[in-house]
């Protein structure tokens, strides 16, 4: 028999996983997440320029079973109850779903800038690298220690293990 946790995360990837697309009713708007408030609260900034960031709740179904993170998108539904809540999400965007609402016309503008320029820097980012082997670019790493040897210590030692050798 299997265990109910188990059953819903299975249910709930796999209506994420076979999802048909649909586009947004009238009461659902496209936000992005902005930050983890804690508690299953997350703050999004919508799609409109003058409108203020608030907050979102994840529905039990979600909890525990799909993550997000800032800047993903969300499709939320405005819920009644609550000052600071002002939506629930009702599902979380995948590129895919992205593709699909820039082609039927809903992406909203403010959110098609954001991914030009990551998908642009992140094209870049890849083309520099590629061109480049070398690790002169990476910071260094301060959670080891640094080995300083100097090459005079390194001629000092060899030359005692010689004349040691040669006795």
């Amino acid at each position: 028999m299997s265990h109910p946790n188990t059953t819903r995360r299975k249910h709930v990837l796999k209506e994420m996983m076979e999802d048909d697309y649909s586009l947004p009713t009238e009461r659902q708007q496209i936000v992005c997440v902005v930050s983890s408030r804690g508690n299953n609260l997350h703050e999004v900034v919508p799609a409109g320029l003058a409108s203020d960031n608030f907050l979102v709740s994840m529905p039990n179904k979600f909890r525990k079973n799909v993550w997000v993170k800032r800047g993903d998108y969300v499709l939320v539904e405005p819920i009644a109850e609550g000052d600071k809540v002002k939506a629930e999400i009702c599902k979380i965007l995948t590129p895919e779903h992205v593709k699909e609402y820039t082609k039927a016309g809903i992406w909203p503008q403010r959110f098609a800038k954001k991914s030009a320029q990551a998908s642009q820097s992140q094209a870049d980012a890849a083309a520099d690298h590629s061109d480049s082997d070398t690790d002169d670019s990476l910071p260094p790493n301060t959670n080891r220690p640094v080995n300083v040897q100097n090459d005079e210590d390194e001629e000092t030692d060899t030359d005692t293990d010689e004349s040691s050798a040669e006795d």
